[in-house]
C-alpha cells in the first residue's frame, strides 16, 4: 500500500541557559493546531527492530505539581483506553482502570 499523504506534527522546546524547558509548543496542521502552548508532554515511540519503547518526557519549570498529578492521571486513563482499542483485552483494561481509580484516590484527585 503506497503512502498517499503525510502529516507532520512538530514540537518546539524553548530552553533556559541550563537547557531546562521554559516553553513547549506543538503544531499539527492536519488537526488545526498551530503553535499551541503546553506545559508538559510525554512521547513514546515503538522501535520494532530493537523491540523497545523510546520516550521523551518534558515539562516546563513552571508546571505546577498539582497539574502534573492530574496530567499523569488523565494520561494513565487514556493509556488504558488505548490499550483496550489496541488489544481488546477487557480483563487487563479493567485492572488498569482500577489502578487509575486507586491513583486518583491516593492523590486526592477525586472530589
Amino acid at each position: 500500500m503506497a503512502v498517499e499523504h503525510t502529516s507532520e506534527i512538530t514540537l518546539k522546546v524553548g530552553l533556559d541557559e541550563n537547557r531546562v524547558p521554559e516553553e513547549l509548543t506543538w503544531s499539527a496542521q492536519d488537526g488545526g493546531i498551530n503553535e499551541e502552548e503546553a506545559k508538559a508532554m510525554l512521547l513514546s515511540v515503538w522501535d520494532s527492530k530493537n523491540q523497545e519503547s523510546l520516550k521523551i518526557d518534558l515539562w516546563t519549570k513552571d508546571m505546577p505539581v498539582d497539574e502534573m498529578k492530574v496530567f499523569f492521571h488523565q494520561t494513565l486513563v487514556t493509556l488504558a483506553d488505548t490499550f483496550y482499542k489496541a488489544t481488546q483485552d477487557e480483563k487487563m483494561t479493567a485492572t488498569m482502570k482500577d489502578f487509575c481509580e486507586y491513583f486518583a484516590e491516593k492523590l486526592e484527585l477525586k472530589k
